[in-house]
């Protein structure tokens, strides 16, 4: 009997953890997982579990900062991890097996990043830095308006791109068609990839709380419906490119946020095509399911559904207070982590 993994696999849909865990990334790759995603909670998780003290140790003793530990220690686990999927890499030549480096978060503190033209020139030199070298490493760059106006010129140099925080087609739009203009420029079309990270779940917990009066027919599939209508853009967008590597979109955010949702809700819904990045814990409740994953990604609500959603859901206040809530959850793990290694450094000065 097929495992509901495997049936979501052998639907269309390629399975990347939203961990670098090395033993959970062992132990999902055995499940038929082909990519992982890694960010600052994720390191700072690890971190927490007392695994790598004696590598932070090391790290200490060669007076390194704070800051510099943090991106030594993310290098070190994303290239562990680029090696258990590099043989996907390699059998899909290009096409999967990827995991994906988050570029500095702090970029983007409201507080402390620097003016929108510094921005954009860091996110460029920093995916430069970080990729250099790397074959099955993906540079993950938000769709702020920085990040945006940097993926041009990475794409134009080359470089594989993850573009997150993603909410409504607008960003969308934005990100892919400047990736367009650097693949253009870059013109080794048969060597590109992109995608594109939808967040999902977090756009229905911002209708219940700013849209109650949907029906209960809508109410949860905003989210949902949203992801739908961009993959169909993005299919018909990159059809005629005939680029050799597909350019996807990836779900995310697709753990459940309500206890009466079951955790594989968003799973089903977006099967048969492209990439969900889920946590662990949604991939462990999805293999007890006993469910049997068909393809449902290009099957949209009634029309009366989605008439409703268009019409009562504002699109530009969606847009406006979810990035708002996300650089605040995208800057301050940064800020977490790198407090987590100064405590970690005191911590482990007095156990020696």
């Amino acid at each position: 009997m097929t495992s509901p993994l495997r049936s979501l696999i052998a639907c269309g849909t390629k399975i990347w953890l939203d961990s670098i865990d090395p033993e959970l990334v062992a132990k999902n790759r055995a499940l038929g997982a082909t990519g992982a995603t890694s960010n600052p909670i994720i390191i700072a998780d690890l971190i927490k579990t007392g695994r790598f003290d004696s590598e932070l140790e090391q790290l200490i003793e060669q007076k390194l900062t704070d800051e510099q530990i943090a991106w030594k220690t993310t290098d070190k686990l994303v290239s562990e991890a680029q090696a258990v999927f590099r043989p996907v890499w390699d059998q899909t030549h290009g096409n999967d097996g990827y995991v994906s480096f988050e570029l500095d978060p702090l970029l983007e503190d409201p507080e402390l990043g620097p003016p929108h033209d510094e921005r954009v020139a860091r996110y460029i030199e920093l995916g430069k830095t970080w990729s250099r070298g790397q074959v099955n490493r993906m540079m993950k760059v938000p769709a702020t308006p920085a990040g945006i106006g940097a993926l041009e010129e990475l794409a134009a140099a080359g470089i594989t791109l993850n573009v997150t925080l993603m909410f409504t087609l607008r960003q969308y739009r934005a990100a892919r068609d400047a990736i367009w203009r650097g693949v253009q420029r870059y013109g080794h079309f048969g060597k590109f990839k992109s995608v594109y990270s939808i967040f999902v779940s977090r756009v229905d917990v911002y209708t219940e709380q700013h849209v109650p009066d949907l029906s209960p027919e809508a109410q949860g599939l905003v989210g949902i419906v949203g992801a739908k209508r961009i993959w169909a853009e993005n299919q018909k967008f990159w059809r005629d490119k005939k680029l050799p590597l597909d350019q996807e979109l990836v779900f995310a955010s697709t753990g459940t946020k309500k206890p009466s949702d079951p955790a594989w809700k968003y799973v089903a819904a977006l099967a048969g095509s492209d990439i969900e990045t889920n946590p662990p814990a949604t991939n462990d409740a999805v293999e007890r399911s006993g469910q049997t994953f068909d393809r449902e990604v290009d099957k949209l609500p009634p029309q009366n559904v989605l008439d409703e959603i268009d019409k009562k859901v504002n699109v530009e206040h969606l847009e406006a207070t979810l990035m708002s809530e996300g650089l605040k959850k995208f800057a301050d793990p940064q800020k977490a982590l790198l407090k987590l290694i100064a405590e970690k450094r005191k911590s482990l000065a007095t156990t020696r």
